[in-house]
């Protein structure tokens, strides 16, 4: 039997358009491999009515709040529909960088010093004890939404002057910021597979880290796969992944990203549990290095969510 699919893409997450990329690649590849799929933009249709349509399945590319935070997980389980990535719980917690590195940091992973702000008052009641802290931490820190992905409202900043301004970017995006000691070094990105850790990639760019710009406009952006880090290196990197996955109790796919400081450590930055498939995403490049096609990566994925519902 051909099972109907709903590709579940768009959403109203300041991640749509990215969204909307991903999914429509997935969604050809799926009919390149005959099978019965479709389109589904959530922001203008109710997955609830999915049942009552005849779809028996779901493949998740949504990005950021309202697709990678369990919301949308938790209405396919209760509709008993398959679907792709992790489940409720692990996705919830992944989406949240302030709790997912408090898991880390307890099975003695190497993350950076940061703050948790709440924007429970007025910024100008928060900024002096903020700015308190943040000389302490010691510049340059990132400052950044709690949950939020495609380093969306995400800002470096090198002197005091620029906080007011990136603490209220950041508050637009969430009521939950993160600001963190900036690490300096080499930006590496590690996806996973079921089981299978992919080779790392390095991530080389002209801006101060992998921002949005980077991520999809600039053209001057960098890709290494394989990523120049030697055996011992790459050996570590691939285990750290693989005990990050395993502690947020991800399954699916997923992609984790590090920072290799001058002092040959790897630094934990953050996870993201639906990985973008476009023509610039770093999953696909890392499964091609790894004897993987696209259209064979999208059936591995489609393949591995009945567990979901066991």
């Amino acid at each position: 039997m051909n099972k109907k699919i709903a590709v579940l893409l768009g959403g109203t997450s300041p991640e749509r358009k990215i969204s909307i990329k991903s999914g429509y690649a997935i969604l050809n590849s799926l009919l390149k491999s005959k099978l019965n799929a479709y389109p589904i933009d959530i922001r203008d249709n109710s997955i609830m009515e999915l049942r009552e349509k005849g779809f028996d399945t779901a493949y998740i590319s949504l990005h950021g709040k309202g697709g990678e935070d369990g919301s949308i997980q938790g209405v396919l389980q209760y509709l008993n529909i398959p679907y792709t990535g992790s489940g409720i719980m692990a996705s919830s917690i992944s989406i949240d960088k302030f709790r997912t590195k408090l898991l880390w940091k307890s099975c003695g992973l190497l993350i950076a010093p940061d703050i948790y702000i709440s924007k429970k008052k007025n910024i100008d009641c928060l900024y002096s004890r903020i700015k308190k802290k943040i000389l302490q931490l010691g510049l340059p820190v990132l400052i950044k939404p709690n949950q939020q992905g495609s380093s969306i409202g995400i800002t470096v900043i090198s002197s005091i002057e620029q906080l007011y301004d990136s603490i209220k970017i950041a508050f637009n995006y969430d009521d939950h910021i993160l600001i963190e000691k900036f690490i300096k070094g080499q930006e590496y990105t590690v996806s996973i597979l079921g089981e299978e850790v992919l080779p790392p990639i390095h991530i080389s760019t002209k801006n101060s880290f992998y921002d949005y710009h980077a991520k999809y406009i600039s053209s001057s952006t960098k890709y290494s796969c394989p990523s120049g880090l030697n055996i011992i290196q790459e050996k570590k990197i691939k285990k750290i992944a693989m005990i990050a996955w395993k502690t947020l109790g991800c399954s699916g796919c997923g992609r984790i990203d590090f920072i290799l400081d001058h002092k040959n450590r790897f630094w934990l930055l953050e996870i993201n549990t639906i990985p973008g498939m476009t023509n610039r995403s770093l999953t696909p490049i890392a499964a091609k290095a790894f004897g993987i096609s696209f259209d064979e990566l999208v059936l591995s994925i489609l393949n591995m969510n009945n567990k979901n519902l066991k």
